[in-house]
């Protein structure tokens, strides 16, 4: 574009303007208000359910919990023996 016509762009008088032109309706201040009490709401929420959570999320000492090697050990117990049902299952369904 040349400057010459861009200067004639800029100073043209807008072509659509009435007498309500520019002018926001209530229906927009309505949803600006709903909006705003909706992110209210919800930092509200937030804060309260954050007040919820601990500051540490490690173990107590003296914690008579079972631990994460009991735990493994557990899962290594059960993964050692057959499961009767799921392998009546795999049969039923294979159709043997």
């Amino acid at each position: 574009m040349t400057p010459g016509l861009l200067v004639t762009l800029l100073a043209e008088e807008p072509s659509k303007t009435g007498p309500d032109f520019g002018k926001a309706s209530p229906v927009g201040l309505l949803v600006v208000v709903l909006l705003l009490i909706g992110v209210f709401a919800l930092v509200w929420s937030m804060n309260r359910h954050l007040k919820k959570i601990p500051a540490s999320f490690d173990a107590p000492e003296g914690d008579e919990s079972v631990g994460a090697t009991e735990v493994s050990r557990q899962a290594e117990e059960r993964s050692r023996e057959p499961a009767d049902s799921d392998t009546e299952e795999h049969r039923r369904e294979s159709g043997e």
